[in-house]
């Protein structure tokens, strides 16, 4: 067996599952990934597949909690799986025991810059070792290495067989049409995803199972709340649409529902919303019910009846650590500028981001307005309440929201605030997203 450009190539047998004859190399191929399968079909063949990186020297450093230890032992079994953990319950921690426990070179994939930044400076202060960095302009390949999706996407072939164990962070991104080459073309027969979520909107989080592995441990907010997480409620305020506001957006609704009828589509499922946004590039109409579907949206969204009752809130609490979250940039933009509060967006700069929660941590700043930057991939430092004042029908941007305020702390009760605008979609999209609680 030898490894090639992200498949396999098997010689000196004629016919194997997960293989293919190759009539050019007169040899079996198979996809990398299927290194762990066939190698048990096999296993007296002379094995030439990887060329991996040194053993990572870990000493142990990591002390788990009893349902981390539990999610561990479970993955341990075969060593495959994703692992499903609200935000804040330490995922991390559980494959660094991996890494601990294996000792193989081991590449971990994220899905920002900052994120990549967390792994290399935790691992480097607990282990003390050099940590690899593939992304953002570097290309150092170490014992442990972390790179991005997207250069893992560019050099999944040429990494494919450099590394025994993979980690997948926010695994639900693998699931993306391109970003499943990275564990296709791997060899890797160890393999962790780690997610809060991990099923989207979409249904492709079911083409991870034979690539990761399926669901080894699961456990949601609920049931980690008191003991290893905090206390929580959450609260679901109602406003009504201002008069012009509510009359912009029936005219809107109004138009989307006629322009739906012209195209022939009855939207019935996500499925269908899909059909419309594919034939929105070819199709007048339903072009027109996309734009009318959105602007009604972001009336609801955006409505300024929405800014009342965040005045209302932040009075109440006035001395907590508070994180508000908006869908579009616009909103978040308001609320700085009219309560004086320090605004994160996709657009501040990696220094000025640092900053502002460098100082929500020590407690010179309490409020901080986000429009989506703070769902997922940074470490956010402790916050008390949450209040979202837009955003989608994702449980998973609902749970990472929530998981944002329920690091534990000796006393405290966190509240996740949802301010919906009254008769409109918004209403059945926080039904919707709710459902990431259960």
């Amino acid at each position: 067996m030898s490894y090639d450009r992200g498949t396999l190539l098997i010689e000196g047998v004629e016919k194997l599952p997960y293989c293919r004859w190759d009539p050019r190399s007169g040899k079996l191929r198979a996809m990398a990934y299927r290194y762990r399968e066939i190698r048990e079909l096999i296993p007296q063949a002379i094995d030439d597949v990887f060329n991996p990186l040194p053993s990572p020297d870990l000493k142990g450093a990591v002390k788990l909690k009893p349902f981390q230890e539990d999610a561990f032992n479970s993955w341990l079994k075969s060593k495959r799986g994703i692992i499903v953990l609200p935000t804040g319950a330490g995922k991390t921690y559980i494959a660094l025991k991996a890494m601990e426990v294996l000792k193989e070179p081991t590449l971990v994939v994220v899905p920002t810059i900052p994120l990549l930044n967390q792994w290399r400076d935790l691992v480097q202060s607990l282990y003390g070792i050099e940590v690899g960095i593939v992304g953002g302009g570097k290309d150092i390949l170490k014992p442990v290495t972390v790179i991005t999706y997207d250069s893992a996407y560019l050099r999944a072939a040429d990494l494919g067989n450099r590394f025994q164990l993979m980690i997948f962070d926010e695994v639900h991104h693998l699931a993306a049409e391109g970003y499943m080459e990275i564990a296709e073309l791997s060899a890797s027969p160890h393999r962790m995803g780690l997610t809060a979520t991990l099923e989207r909107e979409d249904g492709r989080h079911r083409l991870l199972f034979p690539l990761v592995g399926g669901v080894v441990y699961r456990m949601t907010p609920n049931e980690l709340a008191g003991e290893h997480l905090s206390e929580f409620d959450t609260v679901r305020l109602r406003v009504d649409l201002l008069d012009d506001e509510r009359k912009r957006y029936e005219r809107f609704l109004r138009e989307y529902k006629e322009f739906l009828r012209k195209t022939g589509i009855s939207m019935r499922s996500l499925d269908d919303f899909r059909k419309l946004v594919v034939r929105s590039g070819r199709n007048m109409y339903a072009r027109q019910a996309l734009l009318s579907w959105n602007e009604a949206r972001k009336i609801a969204i955006n409505s300024k009846a929405k800014l009342q009752v965040l005045q209302d809130l932040l009075e109440s609490h006035r001395g907590d650590k508070v994180i508000i979250f908006t869908e579009y940039n616009e909103m978040a933009e308001e609320i700085s500028k009219r309560f004086l509060i320090p605004l994160i967006t996709h657009r501040t700069s990696r220094r000025e981001r640092e900053k502002i929660l460098n100082a929500f941590k020590i407690g010179s700043v309490t409020k901080i307005v986000t429009s989506k930057v703070l769902d997922e991939g940074l470490d956010v430092p402790d916050a008390r309440v949450g209040i979202i004042l837009g955003g989608t029908g994702s449980r998973r941007e609902f749970i990472q929201r929530l998981g944002r305020i329920l690091r534990k702390r000796e006393g405290k009760r966190a509240i996740l605030y949802e301010v919906v605008s009254r008769g409109t979609s918004e209403v059945r999209i926080s039904s919707r997203r709710r459902k990431g609680l259960n």
